[in-house]
C-alpha cells in the first residue's frame, strides 16, 4: 500500500506533467485489457488467462484470485495519481491557488493520459468490505491534499467557499468522470483538457486574485 510519505516521493526524480507508459506485469496488463473490454464482471480469471498465455494455476500463483487481481490494479493507480498530486502541489510553493491548479492539472493528466487505468474506480463495488477500505484509505489522501489546499486558501481570503468539504469533493467527483468521456482521438489533448478544469476549480472555489498595493 501507498503511504502518505512514500507518495511525497514516489515521483520526485521526474516531472508531475510527464505521464510515461506504466509497465505493468503480463498478467495485470491483461485483466486491464479485460476489465476495460468487458468489466470486471464479465472478464473470468479463464479469460485473463487466455490473454496473457498462462495456465490458470500460474496465474494463481501470482494474484490469489480475480478481485485480488482488481485491487492490484486499484492501488496501482490510485498511489500513482496520491504521489503526482502531492509533487504538483509541493511545486505550487506556498500559494493556495498555484497548488489547487497544480493538483488539478496533475489528477486531470493522470485521467486523460491513463483512461483505461483510471476508468477501473467504477468497478471498486466488486471490492469486498476489507479491500474496498484498503482502497479508500488511499482515496482519502488524494481528498485530505486537496481539502488542506481549499481550507488554506479559505482563511487566507484568496477562496470563497460556504462548505468546503462538499466543494472538495465536488471537484475530485469532476476529474474522476472524465475517463467517461474522454477519448484520445478527441479535439482536446489531456493538456488542454488539464488546463480548462483546472481554470474550472478556481471559479468553483470563487478564485479571488490578490490586489497590487498602489502607492
Amino acid at each position: 500500500m501507498v503511504t502518505k510519505n512514500s507518495a511525497k516521493t514516489a515521483t520526485t526524480e521526474a516531472s508531475w506533467r510527464l505521464i510515461e507508459p506504466l509497465e505493468l506485469s503480463p498478467i495485470l496488463q491483461a485483466a486491464l485489457e479485460g476489465f476495460y473490454d468487458n468489466g470486471f464482471h464479465g472478464t473470468s480469471v479463464r479469460d485473463i488467462a487466455r490473454r496473457v498465455g498462462v495456465t490458470i494455476p500460474a496465474l494463481y500463483y501470482h494474484h490469489q484470485s480475480k478481485e485480488g487481481i482488481l485491487l492490484a490494479l486499484l492501488e496501482i493507480s490510485t498511489g500513482d495519481v496520491l504521489a503526482r498530486a502531492h509533487t504538483a502541489s509541493a511545486d505550487g510553493g506556498d500559494d493556495p491557488c498555484e497548488q489547487l491548479t497544480n493538483v488539478v492539472e496533475a489528477i486531470v493528466l493522470r485521467m486523460t493520459t491513463r483512461s483505461r487505468l483510471a476508468a477501473l474506480e467504477g468497478e471498486v463495488r466488486y471490492l469486498s468490505p476489507e479491500n474496498r477500505q484498503r482502497y479508500r484509505v488511499v482515496r482519502k489522501g488524494i481528498e485530505e491534499l486537496a481539502l488542506g489546499i481549499v481550507s488554506d486558501g479559505v482563511e487566507r481570503g484568496v477562496f470563497s467557499v460556504a462548505d468546503t468539504a462538499e466543494t472538495t469533493r465536488a471537484l475530485l467527483a469532476m476529474c474522476q468522470s472524465i475517463p467517461r468521456w474522454y477519448h484520445a482521438e478527441g479535439e482536446l489533448s489531456p493538456e488542454e483538457v488539464a488546463k480548462k478544469y483546472a481554470e474550472i476549480a478556481l471559479n468553483t472555489v470563487g478564485y479571488k486574485p490578490r490586489r497590487k498595493r498602489t502607492r
